[in-house]
């Protein structure tokens, strides 16, 4: 088995408060330049730390270097996670990934969001869990730019009428649109995945029902972020770039991840 080869932008492994405090701020930097670059305001774009895979022992550190959200993209690991630190006030849990209508009382239950919305199924099962719940939980509607077969997500011509039906789920706060970039070095070919994001948000949010918002762009991770934000993101998911490079490739976390 050939070695697997750090992502780049993957940051040092961070094992103390210190070194997570480091990565946080050169990602907070980072974010704070592309923001200037792109003529932004300063803090317009939310950071959203990955931990998938990261023990709840270096989560601690993590918190405690200033992490007061955290983004997971398996559910019943998301969902061990917040057990096992529901002692630390004010964590918020973001489940970024696919999610199997089973599991939706595992995410009513703790997530304070859910990133990959992209069917009614979903959207039924969150809804009666949440009523039982008696909790609302904010959303973005999953997004497929990149039209890889591999991938969850909407069609972007199907976008708009399954927006339509969303008003139906009232526990369901739509926040805006999420999408997973293609996995490419060809800057153009990723950059072209957040302007069909950004343009497709545009043209939805003239015609929108009331009630669903559509402001915010979740696109770009540590690969890519900048170039995200410069075509709009409003939230990042950096996970390598915070906590160091994990043991195995994108594709063995994220199902329907195409190389």
């Amino acid at each position: 088995m050939s070695e697997q080869v750090p992502a780049p932008n993957a940051a040092a492994h961070a094992q103390t408060v210190e070194d997570f405090r480091a990565n946080l701020s050169a990602v907070q930097q980072r974010i704070l330049a592309a923001e200037t670059q792109a003529g932004r305001p300063a803090g317009s774009v939310r950071l959203l730390p990955v931990s998938k895979t990261v023990p709840e022992e270096r989560l601690r550190l993590a918190i405690a270097a200033g992490m007061d959200y955290l983004g997971e993209n398996k559910v019943q690991e998301a969902a061990r996670k917040a057990e096992e630190l529901a002692d630390i006030p004010g964590l918020k849990f973001s489940v970024i990934g696919h999610l199997q209508t089973n599991k939706a009382k595992y995410v009513a239950r703790f997530a304070h969001e859910f990133q990959a919305l992209d069917n009614l199924r979903q959207a039924t099962a969150l809804q009666r869990r949440l009523e039982i719940e008696d909790r609302t939980l904010d959303v973005f509607v999953q997004v497929n730019t990149s039209a890889e077969e591999s991938k969850f997500g909407l069609e972007p011509a199907a976008t708009a009428q399954f927006i339509k039906e969303l008003p139906a789920f009232d526990r369901l706060r739509v926040q805006g649109l999420m999408t997973l970039a293609v996995f490419s070095s060809d800057t153009a070919k990723v950059r072209s995945c957040f302007v069909t994001l950004r343009e497709l948000r545009d043209r939805l949010r003239d015609t929108a029902p009331e009630g669903i918002g559509l402001e915010e762009l979740s696109m770009g991770m540590s690969g890519d972020f900048e170039l995200a934000i410069s075509e709009g993101a409003t939230v990042v998911r950096v996970g390598q770039a915070i906590f160091g490079a994990r043991a195995l490739p994108d594709s063995h976390y994220w199902p329907g991840f195409a190389h």
